[in-house]
């Protein structure tokens, strides 16, 4: 179990879509050109009688929103490689990039289209709340910018919040953007209503990625048992051979079987210049 549920609480109704957040999200973790990791969808506007009696637009409403760091990630399962994980520390979504094959699996997996592949480092990514930020105790970018506040960040689990107080202010009054026939219970919460809804897409069911990841693991675990045995198999061969050079017949001293003109030790300079440019390459 986690010890910290760390959380979005957002008032959607004093989003004045300025996009602010948007800009600062991708300032502070340069995201690449064309893609963003967070969003704000706007409902249509309803058309309302006005009091002259005419047919008018009524007011219209935002939606921030990015990964939900959902309790029940699909994305999870359908990761082949285990790049992405849930951080068991603060309860958050994470991707190694590292592990990452920018397969797109979890792409298709996430019902809320939060996920996307980088397309200069062309590995997955999406929101991960700023750790940089939390590190130096900032709160991620897009909260910090929202002129209105209508997004406040923090660990629900900790009463103390200001998450948590918005939580526990408006209980019983608190809705989330659920995917239509997929509850992976998100962690992004909004005060009394939101819209648009209906805007989630049908997850690739993770349970197909399953062959993929049967077979893609061992093969890492092959490689990897491979690249072990040949290390083994170096230093074999370097204790053999050492075990060579120090027998019976080297016990009498160096070889001067090269005569007394030092060739032996001018021959050795060629191979220790060799050897760091191999070190080098």
């Amino acid at each position: 179990m986690s010890t910290q549920k760390l959380a979005m609480v957002i008032d959607s109704a004093k989003c004045i879509d300025c996009k602010g957040c948007m800009a600062s999200c991708k300032q502070a973790n340069n995201v690449s050109r064309g893609v963003w990791r967070n969003w704000i969808k706007e409902a249509v506007p309803p058309v309302v009688d006005g009091l002259d009696g005419a047919k008018k637009l009524g007011h219209g409403h935002f939606q921030p929103g990015a990964c939900m760091h959902c309790d029940e990630p699909t994305c999870i399962q359908a990761c082949p490689t285990g790049a992405t994980y849930k951080n068991a520390a603060d309860g958050t979504v994470v991707i190694d990039p590292k592990l990452c094959i920018g397969c797109g699996n979890c792409i298709k997996a996430c019902p809320y289209g939060a996920r996307f592949r980088d397309p200069v480092k062309r590995i997955a990514d999406k929101c991960n709340y700023c750790p940089e930020r939390r590190a130096a105790g900032l709160a991620p970018a897009c909260v910090d910018t929202c002129p209105t506040k209508a997004r406040v960040f923090g660990d629900i689990n900790d009463p103390s919040s200001e998450a948590a107080k918005l939580l526990a202010a408006n209980q019983g009054k608190v809705v989330r953007v659920v995917a239509k026939n997929k509850d992976t219970k998100p962690n992004m919460y909004y005060i009394a209503s939101t819209a648009p809804d209906g805007w989630t897409v049908q997850p690739v069911d993770p349970t197909s990625f399953d062959f993929l990841a049967g077979v893609v693991a061992p093969a890492v675990k092959l490689a990897v048992g491979l690249s072990g045995l040949g290390v083994l198999a170096m230093l074999g061969r370097q204790l053999f051979a050492g075990a060579g050079t120090h027998g019976p017949d080297n016990s009498h001293g160096p070889d001067n079987s090269r005569g007394p003109d030092n060739s032996h030790e001018t021959d050795s300079k060629p191979n220790t210049e060799k050897k760091e440019e191999d070190g080098h390459a």
